[in-house]
């Protein structure tokens, strides 16, 4: 299986880029910058995937499976910069599938959006067919491509999933509340702080498990009748989480045992704009594909993400 990422050098498709090698994809990773990450274990060409012409690279890579990475991950970002959110979502993703378009081929397109475009769920846990109701400039941009996504998969016939990712994290994450947590347990800080109230929830998932879910949906959804017609529709939309949230004054409590420190944890109660208060997704459609996928436990996901940003595994036998 040929698998082609764009955003190669990100968080999400460098990590995507290393569970499909493990399972025995061929790769190619696109990104803006002369060489891939470091580690990368595929074939890499730098392009600006949002000016540049991608449908010879797809035609001459022939992708079973396109995954598209490509884009900004901020909410906050977003707000000081919207057109530069604009731009680097909206126009990247409509230039990726007007390439896809242009190769003339059909490999399954996977875009991961983000459970952002429900804003504030009237209703937990929220499901697919729920109002999209975005609450922040990153939000809309993503729901907009989801429309284009619908666009070029009703009118051209691309065969396209749109993922919504919940709140994943791992240990090539360099950003976000674990790994600010982190820092502040391990920091010379004697309070930790949250910004919230410390009672906002979230659908955590580690991104081993998200990738797992991933590629057992993708073979689900490659597989064929006898006929060789696909199995689905041309356009699903489906949550990937784990379907269970927690407040983040309990995260950091976790972070904090974790790492056996006494710091104690304090609450600013801001309330930052563009973030929900609350998200825990319906993974019924998700399960519906492939009911044996099961995500680890919080805890446990927390400790080796830890683990790994300690620098090794020492941190196993003090919390075990």
């Amino acid at each position: 299986m040929r698998l082609l990422i764009t955003g190669s050098r990100g968080f999400l498709g460098g990590s995507i880029g290393r569970f499909a090698t493990q399972n025995g994809y061929e790769i190619l990773g696109i990104d803006r910058l002369p060489q891939p990450q470091s580690g990368w274990p595929g074939k890499y060409i730098a392009k600006d995937a949002t000016q540049s012409d991608l449908s010879t690279i797809v035609r001459d890579f022939r992708p079973d499976v396109l995954f598209h990475a490509a884009g900004p991950a901020s909410v906050g970002a977003s707000f000081r910069a919207p057109i530069d959110d604009f731009q680097k979502s909206i126009v990247t993703w409509s230039n990726v599938l007007e390439s896809v378009r242009r190769s003339k081929l059909d490999p399954l397109v996977i875009f991961p959006s983000s459970a952002a475009v429900y804003g504030n769920p009237a209703k937990l846990p929220v499901r697919e067919d729920a109002v999209v109701a975005p609450i922040s400039p990153y939000g809309f941009h993503k729901a907009a491509c989801e429309l284009l996504a619908r666009e070029y998969s009703e009118c051209f016939g691309l065969n396209i999933v749109t993922c919504r990712f919940f709140s994943i994290f791992g240990p090539a994450q360099r950003r976000l509340l674990i790994w600010e947590l982190y820092h502040q347990f391990i920091g010379a800080e004697s309070t930790v702080w949250l910004d919230g109230s410390g009672k906002e929830s979230r659908d955590y998932l580690a991104i081993n498990d998200a990738a797992a879910a991933l590629f057992q949906l993708i073979y689900k959804l490659r597989q064929r009748r006898p006929n060789g017609h696909r199995a689905i529709c041309n356009y699903q939309v489906i949550n990937i989480a784990s379907g269970e949230d927690i407040k983040i004054f309990k995260v950091a409590q976790k972070v904090g045992e974790i790492l056996a420190s006494k710091k104690p944890i304090r609450c600013r109660g801001n309330e930052r704009r563009g973030e929900p208060r609350h998200w825990r997704a319906d993974i019924s459609r998700l399960r519906s594909f492939i009911p044996s996928w099961n995500s680890k436990p919080l805890a446990l996901s927390l400790l080796e993400c830890l683990a790994a940003w300690q620098g090794g595994h020492d941190i196993f036998a003090a919390y075990l």
